[in-house]
């Protein structure tokens, strides 16, 4: 049972930033920011969770089925994140690279407290066991003179590696290319990290950072312990919404211009290009069949396809795809017959995954994976985990990695210049 307050701010900028500094006192956070961005699919502005009464951590083993008795027996919000080798899982795959920032595979926790952000009202909605809290919790949020942010040792310089140099992952993907031309795949995604070892850093100004110079529609913080995600996610996995799932897979990627006129160059020749086209036009036909399993007969429909929206950082082509599910669907059974997310994969998508853990030099872990939510009615609404830094306090290791979809027409120079212009925010705000 959950006791409601609702209160009006005035300033919600100020209030956002010092409601996230707030919640850095709990050891489960997540926080969701939309940051703006007018979508029709929105139900809220930001939307924090923080403060574990259960939890769920667990490998991939059996994940999605202890899931679905969790979700079952809290019948309550729950929030947390699907990691990517959530797929072996799925299908009988494995993971066996190299595990830097060492995530759990699944975690989700229901939260004592829950606070929404629509417009300029404020929402606190509290366990009842804390809902003493409400009004003395918003007094401290609206008083910055009694918000204190934790100092902490930081690390100056911070050297960024690189899992594979160059000329290795040039290597990689022309042997992805083969697999394409031999016709064992028509596309797949193929992701390299970069990385930095002992190396210590301050999670709420970097995300801060971070969100300030992306400002992405589905941000996200996220604390587990020891373990943070800062994530300028531009891209929404999947959502439902009573019988509607809605999939905006992204594929297609250019960069911005300082000028007006050059930007809108740049948007009509992403448009028309035919490669990027292809590529989107290919994991539209993944997400449809994916959100075929489980949908109504002829509900699956293609809302939106190859439609350019523009960030602060890069122009990105984005479908919308939707299907109705029966009522009596199981909201955690609806995740595992589209997961991973086609835009991190590839087509045919057991396939791709197969080549991608051979080619690429890393355990994805969270990245490209999902960070969300399950409200009490069976409704959950994922971003997909991308243009995000990962870190591990305790391991002092700080990872992001960016990937590009290979296709037939793929030149490895030209992936690699994107993989770097998706790289450009995270490395800024590591090294400024």
């Amino acid at each position: 049972m959950r006791i409601s307050a609702s209160f009006t701010v005035f300033d919600i900028g100020k209030f956002k930033e010092d409601l996230l500094l707030w919640a850095q006192q709990f050891e489960e956070v997540v926080w969701l920011d939309g940051n703006g961005h007018s979508n029709k699919y929105g139900s809220f502005d930001a939307l924090l969770a923080v403060d574990a009464l259960t939890t769920i951590k667990t490998d991939s083993y059996q994940a999605f089925e202890k899931l679905r008795e969790f979700q079952g027996q809290a019948k309550d919000y729950i929030f947390g994140y699907f990691s990517y080798d959530l797929k072996n899982d799925v299908e009988q795959l494995t993971s066996k690279n190299h595990d830097g920032p060492n995530f759990a595979e699944l975690f989700f926790f229901q939260p004592k407290k829950i606070i929404k952000i629509t417009g300029n009202t404020v929402v606190f909605q509290y366990l009842m066991m804390v809902d003493d809290e409400i009004q003395p919790d918003f007094d401290l949020i609206s008083n910055e003179g009694d918000l204190k942010e934790e100092k902490g040792t930081v690390t100056e310089n911070i050297k960024i590696k690189l899992r594979i140099f160059k000329d290795e992952y040039f290597r990689q993907v022309r042997k992805m290319l083969s697999h394409i031309h031999r016709g064992d795949i028509y596309e797949a995604n193929f992701c390299q990290e970069f990385y930095a070892e002992d190396t210590q850093i301050n999670p709420f100004k970097t995300y801060q950072k971070l969100n300030k110079i992306s400002e992405a529609p589905f941000a996200s913080f996220l604390r587990v312990y020891d373990n943070y995600l800062l994530s300028a996610s531009p891209e929404r996995y999947l959502r439902k919404d009573g019988s509607k799932l809605i999939s905006q897979p992204i594929k297609g990627t250019a960069k911005r211009a300082s000028g007006v006129e050059e930007d809108e160059k740049l948007i009509a020749a992403l448009k028309l290009d035919p490669k990027e086209r292809a590529e989107n036009i290919m994991i539209v036909d993944l997400v449809r069949n994916d959100l075929s399993k489980g949908a109504l007969k002829g509900s699956v429909v293609v809302e939106e396809l190859c439609e350019v929206y523009t960030f602060e950082q890069v122009h990105q082509m984005i479908s919308t795809v939707v299907a109705h599910v029966p009522p009596n669907a199981n909201p955690v059974d609806i995740i595992r017959q589209s997961f991973p997310m086609g835009s991190m994969t590839g087509a045919p998508k057991v396939s791709a995954m197969k080549i991608i853990e051979e080619l690429e030099a890393f355990k994805r872990g969270l990245y490209s994976g999902a960070v969300g939510y399950f409200t009490p009615e069976g409704d959950f609404d994922f971003n997909v985990v991308i243009r995000s830094i990962l870190y591990n306090a305790t391991k002092k290791y700080v990872s992001y990695s960016v990937g590009s979809a290979i296709t037939a027409k793929a030149i490895p120079e030209k992936e690699y210049e994107e993989c770097l212009l998706k790289a450009k925010a995270m490395r800024e705000v590591l090294e400024e």
